[in-house]
């Protein structure tokens, strides 16, 4: 019998997969935004805003949703269940970004003003002059590094957290998507207030970043593209971003190009719309592999509780 924890992500994974996302107007991530809004202004000392800001608004998301979490706890392991598992969802995204993706990549030869429309909500570049090749680049990419942002990233919080309480676990999701949310809203070389939120994300997303990679190179079944990744993954800006991406123009073996920022594996072609199509593939059974983990790891702690674990590796210390 599953746990509150490992139902939660069984539910949190099967909302995903069917509603895609929470309804817009009442969408979790939409209302921290609103509470980001603010502070995206000048200030007279923006660094110090910047670090407040870093500091007090992911725990505010995250105290709310441990806060909701625990209330349905009162109720009852099933309220809890559910509650948590909605939690989940509202910080994970796999479905939606597959689709969006998928749709770049469909219209990018056939009516890539289309595509170059939609790429808007995948892509934070200015698609108006890109090729249908730096199109379906841009769709691989953001396929990429989101599976590491918008699903592992959550989802390693859910899992590390859940041997504790459920609603820590829930709270640790939050806190992560709420760190990575600021940082897309406020992270930018031009806004000086952004110092501190695009510092915090690149500390929480070092290690997401380097599984997301491994998940990659796993649901390829190409283990190598992990060593052949290494040449490319620091060209990007961010310290993390790269891994997955590199690790997938890799086992893609095509170039992933965001004009004048970076290039992956440049001596080789831009992806076809079949390379793309196995691309998007190969992130869908990535995430499914963080899905899996995720059950795997709340299910070990079923048997494993945290306070045995914590008494072994005391004891081994």
């Amino acid at each position: 019998m599953l746990s509150a924890a490992s139902g939660a992500v069984v539910l949190a994974a099967a909302l995903d997969w069917t509603l895609r996302e929470p309804p817009s107007r009442g969408h979790p991530v939409a209302l921290f935004g609103r509470l980001v809004a603010p502070v995206d202004r000048r200030w007279q000392r923006p660094k110090f805003v910047g670090v407040a800001a870093a500091f007090a608004l992911p725990l505010v998301a995250a105290g709310a949703t441990a806060g909701v979490v625990g209330l349905a706890a009162l109720v009852g392991s099933t309220a809890a269940l559910v509650a948590a598992g909605f939690a989940l969802f509202s910080t994970t995204s796999l479905r939606m970004l597959l689709d969006a993706a998928g749709g770049v990549v469909e219209d990018s030869d056939t009516d890539p003003e289309t595509a170059r429309r939609n790429l808007r909500a995948l892509a934070g570049r200015d698609p108006t002059d890109l090729s249908s090749g730096e199109l379906r680049s841009a769709a691989v990419e953001s396929v990429a590094e989101n599976l590491a942002d918008g699903l592992v990233a959550p989802l390693l919080a859910f899992a590390l957290l859940a041997p504790l309480s459920l609603p820590l676990a829930a709270a640790g999701a939050a806190w992560v998507k709420a760190v990575n949310t600021l940082d897309s809203m406020l992270g930018y070389r031009h806004k000086p207030v952004g110092w501190a939120p695009a510092r915090l994300d690149d500390a929480v997303m070092w290690l997401p970043a380097r599984l997301s990679a491994v998940l990659v190179a796993a649901a390829a079944g190409d283990v190598g593209a992990l060593s052949r990744a290494r040449e490319w993954a620091r060209a990007p800006p961010s310290p993390n971003s790269g891994w997955p991406m590199a690790t997938l123009a890799a086992v893609l073996d095509v170039r992933l190009d965001k004009p004048d920022v970076y290039v992956l594996n440049r001596n080789v072609a831009l992806p076809t719309p079949a390379d793309a199509d196995y691309g998007i593939r190969v992130v869908a059974v990535a995430g499914g592999f963080a899905w899996g983990l995720a059950l795997a790891a709340t299910l070990l702690a079923d048997r494993v509780p945290v306070v045995v674990l914590a008494s072994e590796v005391a004891a081994w210390v």
